[in-house]
């Protein structure tokens, strides 16, 4: 077995080595994907004009699962697949950046994939809007050669475009909706409708040309609507939409809470994870209630809930009356890396740095970033923190040993530690200082979306689920960009999950 991050500074894919053969799977032209240009930013201001005038996505779905419903589309909403009892599958989370980052997960997926029933994107299908003409660089060319059918829930991103092309694509070539009509509403919804994005034209014939890239039968999938449940084997998957702003609305609400009866052991996937950052995020669910109420009531038997949105690894094994629920984010399929290393020492739901898990670790985030903004402020000597370094500093600021072992003893200077507090790593929760900048939010919206590289590593992940009557087995998979790494996937995390 590979040797992981947790074992080497090589698994870790710092050490040189040979760049991985993904590049060969790109198309001849990529379009470099900017997320702080002003016109990516302008073509994705739907999220913001939510926010500020009044969120329509809940009107929206329903007019888009009623056109499903329409058409025929079960109304409990349930794929009913005919797998054994021991079957696999997989999950990866905000894959469609269509870059060097996205394109070099795909051979290592393909291989830990192999024998897998279907997989599940967790978010984010496609970035920047979820357009239908970025789903062939963006979706069906990077995953041609995956045998099976691929399920998804939307991320905000593919609700850019009113998810019209995520519903063309997932759900049987869903017709665009008809507008809406009578004259524009007045107050905050006329500047809603004002500012709106609507969905553009089409290029048919390229979208023609990209589905025949995905087009043997084996890997059809039609799927209900943006939220459906899949009864597979002992196990039913429930996916939910959370929209632009990680809600749920009241008939989906309702849906869900129909839809988690049973003694039938669940897993929920869904758009935006419930735990994450060292926080509990419930989901609120519109005329109340929350998705984790449904999650932790015992009657459901929920044994694990998976969220895409943020770009990394992390899992939160919570006691939930007894029992544990294993809550995993799971968006490291191609997107940019998001920090980690601005993660404060956890204590959350009952869980404490014993039993948290995120990839990359920590100490590899602030190296990385470290790096990353040395060479754009033109600050290297200053800025940029060997792994060793910034493990140690890490460490220090938790208190907690360095979670892959050092060699020799590593000094940490003043520098270092200057620099990893300008970097916001995070600190153990009795030394935070009571007006501190929100550094993670600062993270999230500012610097991680400049943190796109086009070379290793890039921390990529994705996840593996085999299940069994007994037992589901989670693992989760590196993808650094070398090409050691693309042939045996190392396993940054495991975790048997008893169904009985």
């Amino acid at each position: 077995m590979s040797e992981s991050s947790r074992d080497t500074v090589a698994g870790a894919g710092w050490a040189a080595g040979e760049e991985g053969a993904y590049h060969a799977l790109m198309p001849g032209r990529v379009e470099k994907l900017s997320w702080l240009s002003p016109r990516t930013l302008w073509a994705a201001r739907n999220g913001v004009v939510a926010s500020w005038f009044g969120d329509p996505t809940g009107r929206t779905r329903a007019r888009w699962v009623a056109q499903r419903a329409a058409a025929g589309a079960p109304a409990d909403k349930v794929i009913r697949r005919g797998d054994a009892d021991r079957f696999s599958f997989m999950v990866m989370g905000d894959t469609g950046e269509g870059g060097p980052s996205q394109y070099a997960v795909v051979p290592g997926f393909l291989e830990a994939s192999r024998g897998t029933s279907f997989a599940v994107i967790a978010s984010d299908v496609i970035y920047p809007v979820g357009s239908a003409d970025d789903y062939g660089p963006r979706f069906f060319r990077p995953y041609q050669d995956y045998p099976a059918p691929v399920y998804a829930v939307p991320g905000n991103h593919d609700w850019y475009e009113d998810l019209g092309g995520f519903m063309r694509v997932f759900c049987g070539g869903a017709p665009p909706l008809p507008p809406e009509p009578g004259p524009r509403p007045p107050g905050r919804a006329w500047w809603r409708a004002l500012l709106w994005r609507r969905p553009q034209a089409v290029d048919e014939q390229r979208f023609a040309a990209a589905r025949e890239l995905r087009s043997r039968p084996e890997q059809q999938a039609v799927q209900p609507g943006p939220y459906w449940a899949i009864d597979a084997g002992p196990v039913r998957i429930v996916g939910i939409d959370t929209g632009l702003l990680g809600t749920v609305d009241a008939e989906q609400g309702a849906w869900l809470r129909e839809v988690s009866r049973g003694p039938r052991p669940k897993i929920l996937v869904t758009g935006s994870p419930l735990y994450v950052d060292g926080e509990h995020h419930p989901c609120p669910v519109e005329g109340g209630g929350t998705v984790d109420d449904i999650v932790r009531d015992p009657a459901h038997r929920y044994v694990a809930a998976i969220g895409g949105d943020i770009h990394n690894y992390q899992r939160y094994p919570v006691d939930v009356g007894g029992r544990t629920v294993q809550y995993v984010v799971s968006g490291g399929g191609g997107a940019f890396t998001h920090a980690t290393h601005t993660i404060s020492r956890v204590s959350v739901g009952g869980v404490t740095e014993s039993g948290f898990r995120c990839y990359p670790l920590r100490g590899d985030s602030l190296a990385f970033y470290s790096g990353l903004y040395g060479r754009r402020l033109r600050l290297r000597r200053f800025f940029t923190l060997t792994e060793a370094e910034a493990m140690a500093v890490v460490a220090e600021r938790l208190g907690v040993p360095p979670v892959r072992a050092q060699g020799a003893p590593v000094r940490v200077t003043p520098r270092v530690r200057l620099v990893a507090s300008l970097l916001g790593a995070g600190r153990r929760p009795e030394r935070r200082v009571r007006f501190r900048l929100p550094v993670r939010k600062i993270y999230t919206r500012l610097f991680s979306p400049g943190s796109v590289t086009y070379s290793p590593p890039f921390f990529k992940s994705f996840l593996r689920l085999d299940v069994t009557p007994e037992a589901v087995r989670l693992r989760c998979f590196a993808a650094t960009g070398l090409r050691a790494q693309e042939v045996d996937p190392p396993v940054e995390d495991e975790v048997t999950i008893p169904l009985v």
